[in-house]
């Protein structure tokens, strides 16, 4: 179930991975999920776009360290600004180059970008082979269709791998489910059945028994942690069967970090939120979760997780 997974050469220690996650996997994060056995892990989207116009704050989200290996992942719909990404010296670092073409939030889907590009086959075929020109590994990372009427995964996976990209990641829900609703297991299937390339699946896996059940209903390579991994990062840990650091260790550590990476204000208001993720079904949770959004300093923050962890 648990293995090594080779990509276009580069070498996964294991089929574990974590997914990218808008807000919430930045290098500390990542860092971390690596620490707790992740196999790959993936930046949060970053704009083309962004990059394209040099925007500092979107060059933030693609700080990282020499861990490998390791995958960003970026969305736009431009074939060219796509390939000029891949080709930035902000990438550079990164051993594989994700194209997000599955994000369901209507603002990217309104652009043209995100889950936009799985409805509109010739275009998604332009930016991946435009991005595959860079000389990068290239991922897609897509959904299974809009609605429950229009469902494409095996066909929209053949298309990502006659572009040339070396892996997909398939997200068992249409674009209309967002992160709700059951996962469609025939999709995925369908899609594993439909290439050769490495086939990571997505969606609902939250414990060792959701990977089983993953992997043995879609024959899929792999599988991609989400939201059980802001809840519990070291959900790794237990899916690999090794010693999970103690919490309240691992949360200062984060904290440190991302504080001396991003400063005391963008850590303030991020580790509030990973607190509340981490406390969700504890006993008097409702009470730290008011505390800790009423924190106004990592001082304060830090005397909280003192009481709490």
């Amino acid at each position: 179930m648990i293995h090594a997974l080779e990509i276009a050469g580069m070498v996964c220690p294991n089929n574990v991975f974590l997914a990218p996650l808008a807000g919430y996997t930045n290098y500390p994060f990542r860092k971390m999920c690596i620490k707790f056995g992740a196999g790959l892990t993936f930046t949060e989207m970053v704009s083309a776009k962004g990059l394209h116009y040099g925007n500092e704050e979107t060059k933030k989200l693609l700080l990282c360290g020499d861990e490998s290996p390791k995958a960003a992942q970026i969305f736009g719909s431009d074939p060219e600004i796509m390939r000029e990404a891949c080709e930035s010296e902000a990438l550079s670092p990164y051993d594989l180059v994700d194209i997000n073409m599955g994000c369901p939030m209507p603002k990217i889907v309104k652009n043209g970008d995100g889950g936009a590009l799985s409805e509109n086959f010739p275009l998604a075929e332009r930016v991946i082979s435009a991005c595959v020109k860079s000389g990068k590994r290239i991922s897609v990372k897509f959904r299974i269709g809009t609605d429950g009427m229009h469902k494409n995964a095996a066909e929209f996976a053949r298309l990502c791998e006659g572009a040339g990209a070396c892996m997909i990641e398939v997200h068992g829900r249409t674009r209309e489910q967002l992160y709700s609703g059951s996962v469609d297991y025939l999709q995925i299937a369908a899609a594993k059945a439909a290439v050769r390339i490495p086939v990571i699946a997505n969606g609902g896996i939250w414990n060792e028994r959701d990977v089983r059940k993953m992997l043995e209903r879609t024959g899929a390579d792999g599988v991609m942690l989400g939201r059980a991994a802001l809840f519990r990062p070291q959900t790794f840990c237990d899916i690999l069967k090794t010693e999970a650091p103690p919490e309240r260790e691992t949360f200062f550590e984060q904290l440190n970090e991302t504080e001396a990476l991003y400063g005391e204000r963008f850590a303030c208001v991020y580790m509030r939120k990973m607190a509340a993720f981490y406390i969700k079904g504890r006993a008097n949770a409702n009470r730290y979760k008011r505390a800790l959004f009423a924190a106004e300093s990592t001082q304060a923050l830090r005397a909280l997780a003192e009481e709490i962890f």
